[in-house]
C-alpha cells in the first residue's frame, strides 16, 4: 500500500512540474508573440507615414533645441510628429483660427511663452528655429506642471504624461484638467490618457474635443516613422 501511494504521488508530482513548466512556456510564447505584434505594428504605421522633403530641412535644429531643453535622451520623435501634425512642416501655414508657422502657435501664446521662459526670445512663429525650439519649451513646460490626481499617487508614466501635455498642447491644459477631474470623478484613471481621460469630455465643443483626441493619437502613430527614419527616440506606451 505504501509503495503504491509513493509511486502515485511521485507521478503527481511529476504531472505539476511538468504543468508548471508548460504553463510558464506558454506565457513566455505568448509574451514574444505580443512583442513581435507590436513591432509590426509600429513599422507598418512608420510605413504609411510619409516624412515630407522640407521636414529633413529643420531635423539638425529640431535635435538640437530638443536636447538642450529636455536632454540628450530628448523623445526627439514625437517632437517631429508633432510639428507633422501641426503643419506638415509647411513654415507659411497659417490655420482659419490664426495659428502660424511649423509649430502653430496662437500670437497671443507666442507673445507669453518669453515671459515664462525668456530663453526662447522674442516672438517669431515664422522663424522656423523660434518654433521649433518654442514647441519643444513648450511642451516642456506643460510636462513639468503635469503629476498624478489618482488615489494612489503613483508618477505618470512618459506616455501618459506625454499624451497630457500633447493634449494641453493642442487645448489648453484647463480642459486637460477638467476632463482628468472628471474622469475621477465618473470612478475612471484621472492618470491613465488613452482608454480614460480621452473618453471623457468636461463641456468643450463636441469638435474641439474630437480634435484634440485625435491630435494626440495621431501623433503618437505618426511618431513611428520618425523613429525608423532615425530622428531620435519616441515615446512608448506599454
Amino acid at each position: 500500500m505504501r509503495a503504491t501511494l509513493k509511486k502515485w504521488g511521485i507521478v503527481f508530482w511529476e504531472w505539476l512540474i511538468t504543468g508548471v513548466a508548460f504553463g510558464l512556456g506558454v506565457l513566455l510564447v505568448a509574451a514574444l508573440f505580443l512583442g513581435i505584434c507590436a513591432s509590426f505594428a509600429d513599422a507598418a504605421q512608420a510605413q504609411t507615414v510619409t516624412i515630407p522633403r522640407a521636414a529633413y530641412q529643420h531635423r539638425d535644429t529640431l535635435i538640437r533645441a530638443s536636447r538642450a531643453v529636455w536632454g540628450l535622451d530628448a523623445p526627439v520623435s514625437i517632437f517631429a510628429a508633432q510639428i507633422h501634425t501641426e503643419s506638415w512642416w509647411k513654415n507659411s501655414t497659417v490655420s482659419s483660427a490664426g495659428a502660424q508657422g511649423l509649430a502653430q502657435f496662437m500670437p497671443s501664446t507666442a507673445k507669453w511663452l518669453p515671459t515664462v521662459a525668456p530663453e526662447v526670445g522674442a516672438p517669431a512663429p515664422f522663424n522656423p528655429g523660434w518654433a521649433l525650439r518654442a514647441c519643444v519649451t513648450y511642451d516642456k513646460y506643460l510636462w513639468d506642471r503635469l503629476a498624478a490626481k489618482g488615489t494612489q499617487k503613483k508618477a505618470l508614466t512618459p506616455c501618459n504624461r506625454m499624451a497630457f501635455a500633447l493634449s494641453a498642447y493642442n487645448g489648453g491644459m484647463g480642459w486637460t484638467n477638467r476632463d482628468r477631474n472628471l474622469a475621477a470623478k465618473r470612478g475612471l484613471n484621472p492618470d491613465r490618457y488613452f482608454g480614460s481621460v480621452e473618453t471623457v469630455n468636461a463641456g468643450r465643443r463636441a469638435s474641439a474635443k474630437r480634435e484634440n483626441q485625435r491630435y494626440v493619437s495621431f501623433i503618437f502613430e505618426c511618431q513611428a516613422a520618425y523613429v525608423k527614419a532615425g530622428w531620435g527616440p519616441g515615446v512608448r506606451c506599454e
